[in-house]
């Protein structure tokens, strides 16, 4: 805490170092009272120069810095709008509001023009880089991790699994709050075209928590503006079976905003995991064809209810509260053929699995904001309260079909597990000058949850326990928090330093006393983003930050289920977590038609997660996570935007980059480098009458570590949509995974074995979509529940 009491010091003293100059600030609204985000402010002189400009945020505000004194015209343009001009004064380090000005709608253009161009879709902030997806045709269908593949640097696995920059220990965040539904392909459930923007933050500044090495994604939700009653009706059929229905209200007046969302989900999915194991090639080799088919059926049930309440006209509360319901039924068949040396069968077994699993998540958020007189100061006090249940069953059926038919003994595996988890925090802004702003927080999070799994096999006189797989499970954290962060600028150069404290306290008890282990640990987490904006439209960037990568619960749990006969993932209680630290230099240049934006990265991890494969006495493989000693990444992103005519644009990204590992454990050596890189292209068609079309092509390059190599990876997904009756309604169609081509390859090499696998966990999908809005623009949404805490 020292270190943060003297950083906090040391910024406050600093505020007297920069010479102040006059600001001009300001709110644009429509008629009846709706803020108008992206209006274009300009100051200019008496001969036209331009002294400043900006951009009115998505509650109409602006503002203009670092005017020096005298006398200009301030001009509001937004295509659809009447332009507004305005003779203004500024005297010597004066601070004026211009109040709140009313936009009115320019008729006659809006009669007039049926195509425009749209403002970039990408822009680099001082510690994030923003991409607008709204207006992308796969983001009006499909699921928030369709929409995340098309965001440049992100990626989604065949599984669900979420990468940045080809690491996948990153922290996703909605409306920036920690996610707990990342897990087991819950984003699956939020429907794309809830999502206004989404952050991508690979050096996040000390506000943010330090976990996530790779660094944040933050989805940002479309928040509804309209006045009086407002919602919309969504519907979704697809094959195989994907049907959803989901009506949503909003009630809006001058004090309160009560928001209610439902939602029904029911799913089903097919996948097909094939592995051809090799064991024994120093003797007399035995090898495994296993096939396993899937099918995965989920029914959900959402609902999001909550009010945000103006108490007078700087203090604001929200309540809200929601419940997530699943209830899952999964089949599963595996067979398994078994040969030797010469080709000839041995013998061959099935298993056929089937679980029933329910879930139950529910939310209480609450938000107290706290507004002052200074335009952007700012007090909030959050509190989160999540608490969930489930209870997962499995029966598991194995017999020998040859040489000789035999049914073997039933196994059966019980899971229960809850979790109850605590958030509070509470953040101030506090501007120092109009170039200068101090911001510093207090976070505490509590979570505990409890976990019970059994396995057990059937005998002549009942059942017994496979193996001492009989475990109650008890873990707690507590995380404790505190930062402070200081930005400014001075002239075209803008700055922000903050240091983050955070204080880990970790237990791990098997309630039956046969195990027990504790940590703590405390870690200082600095920031450092500059950035110098060049007069043509170009903004330079660098950026340093330390991050945490700390084990999830599914990493340190020493048990899982027992579906497949030969191979099994266990967990580590024994995992520490890794540290990062991450530098990057970027640069973003907007022409008329073309945007460029490449960057330069280079992180060092200590004490890097991976995962071990090893087979044990009985001839089962299992798979565990590890701590090895380190791992470097550097390489080169390269996004472009072009736009040559209003109804085409086209995105490609290319991100290349070298990793080396070392370090070692059990005897395995990990020491391992390798290049590899990601490519994305997007094309898009915008037609007139509001018909759209979309493609995209997805590649992941062939990417190894010291024990196991990945193929590479390719998928096409194609979208369309129409949008009619005035902006009410868009319908639209969209088929993912075309042909198939999201196949997980990968090859794990042993001392004296070799394990090929192939996986598709979703076959191609195809869905159609239809969106009624109810006094709603296309481009808003109702309120959405925000996510967990924890993951």
């Amino acid at each position: 805490m020292k270190q943060i009491v003297l950083i906090f010091l040391l910024f406050i003293t600093a505020n007297y170092f920069f010479a102040q100059k006059g600001q001009i600030t300001g709110i644009l609204h429509e008629k009846p009272a709706t803020p108008v985000p992206y209006v274009t402010v300009t100051l200019t002189e008496s001969t036209d120069k331009m002294i400043a400009a900006g951009i009115s945020d998505n509650k109409g505000m602006f503002r203009l810095e670092s005017i020096p004194a005298g006398k200009y015209t301030i001009t509001y343009h937004l295509m659809g709008f009447q332009t507004i001009s305005q003779p203004i004064q500024i005297q010597p380090d004066a601070m004026v509001n211009v109040g709140t000005l009313i936009l009115e709608p320019d008729t006659k253009l809006l009669q007039e023009v049926s195509l425009t161009s749209q403002r970039s879709s990408v822009s680099l902030k001082l510690d994030k880089k923003v991409f607008e997806v709204g207006k992308d045709v796969l983001s009006q269908s499909g699921a928030v991790t369709d929409l995340l593949n098309i965001v440049p640097s992100v990626s989604v696995s065949p599984g669900g699994a979420i990468s940045l920059r080809g690491n996948s220990n990153v922290l996703v965040l909605i409306d920036g709050r920690r996610t707990g539904l990342t897990q087991g392909n819950a984003l699956e459930q939020v429907p794309a075209d809830q999502v206004e923007r989404v952050e991508v933050i690979t050096n996040p500044s000390s506000r943010f928590d330090a976990s996530g090495s790779a660094g944040i994604i933050n989805i940002i939700l479309k928040k509804n503006k309209k006045g009086g009653f407002s919602g919309q009706l969504r519907l979704v059929g697809g094959t195989p079976n994907e049907s959803r229905i989901s009506p949503s209200l909003n009630y809006k007046s001058n004090r309160i905003n009560l928001f209610a969302t439902y939602g029904l989900r029911i799913s089903d999915y097919v996948g097909l995991y094939t592995m051809q194991q090799s064991t024994g090639l120093s003797g007399t080799p035995v090898y495994l064809d296993r096939r396993q088919d899937e099918n995965r059926h989920d029914n959900a049930q959402l609902l999001y209810v909550g009010a945000d309440f103006q108490v007078d006209d700087r203090n604001s509360i929200t309540a809200a509260f929601m419940r997530n319901s699943t209830h899952d039924h999964d089949k599963t068949r595996l067979n398994y053929v078994y040969s030797g040396k010469s080709g000839a069968i041995d013998s061959s077994l099935s298993r056929n699995g089937e679980s029933w699993e329910k879930r139950s998540y529910n939310q209480i958020e609450f938000n107290y904001t706290r507004k002052f007189k200074r335009p952007d100061k700012k007090f909030t006090v959050d509190m989160q309260y999540d608490f969930w249940d489930s209870d997962k069953e499995w029966n598991l059926s194995t017999g020998r079909i040859s040489p000789l038919a035999i049914t073997l003994p039933m196994i059966r595996t019980g899971s229960v597990g809850s979790s109850k988890d605590l958030m509070i925090k509470a953040d101030m802004v506090q501007p120092l000058d109009s170039l200068s702003t101090l911001e510093f927080g207090l976070k505490m999070e509590d979570r505990r949850v409890n976990s019970d799994f059994i396995a057990e096999q059937q005998n002549t006189t009942g059942w017994e326990v496979i193996d001492q797989i009989d475990n109650h499970l008890l873990y707690k954290e507590l995380i404790g928090s505190a930062y402070v962060q200081f930005s400014g600028k001075k002239g075209q150069f803008s700055y922000q330093a903050g240091l983050r404290s955070e204080l880990t306290h970790i237990g791990i008890e098997d309630r039956m006393g046969s195990y027990t282990n504790e940590k703590n640990y405390n870690r200082l987490f600095p920031t450092v983003n500059i950035s110098y904006r060049f007069k043509e439209n170009g903004t330079l960037q660098g950026s340093y930050s330390k991050r945490i990568n700390r084990p999830s619960l599914g990493m340190i749990y020493p048990f899982n289920e027992l579906t497949d006969l030969t191979t099994r993932y266990v967990g580590n209680p024994e995992l520490n977590p890794s540290y990062a630290h991450v530098f990057e230099v970027a640069f973003l240049k907007n022409w008329k038609t073309l945007t460029l934006n490449p960057s330069f990265y280079y992180q060092h991890n200590s004490g890097v997660i991976e995962d071990y494969t090893f087979q044990d006495a009985a001839g089962l493989f299992i798979t565990m996570p590890a701590n090895i000693h380190r791992e470097t990444r550097q390489g080169f992103e390269l996004s472009v935007l072009y736009n040559p005519v209003k109804w085409l644009q086209v995105n490609t990204e290319l991100n290349v980059f070298h990793y080396a590992e070392q370090g070692s454990y059990q005897n395995q050596s990990f020491d391992y480098s390798g290049n590899t890189l990601t490519a994305r292209l997007s094309t898009q068609l915008k037609l007139k009458d509001k018909l759209a079309f979309q493609i995209l092509y997805n590649f992941r390059g062939a990417n190894a570590t010291a024990q196991t190599r990945a193929d590479a990876l390719h998928s096409i997904d194609f979208g369309c949509s129409k949008t009619f009756l005035k902006d009410k309604a868009t319908i639209s169609f969209d088929a993912s995974n075309l042909f198939d081509l999201r196949k997980l390859k990968s090859i794990t090499r042993g001392a004296d074995y070799a394990i090929s696998q192939t996986s598709i966990p979703n076959a191609a999908r195809y869905r159609l979509t239809l969106v009624y809005r109810l006094n709603l623009k296309d481009t808003q949404n109702v309120r959405q529940a925000k996510s967990g805490n924890r993951n």
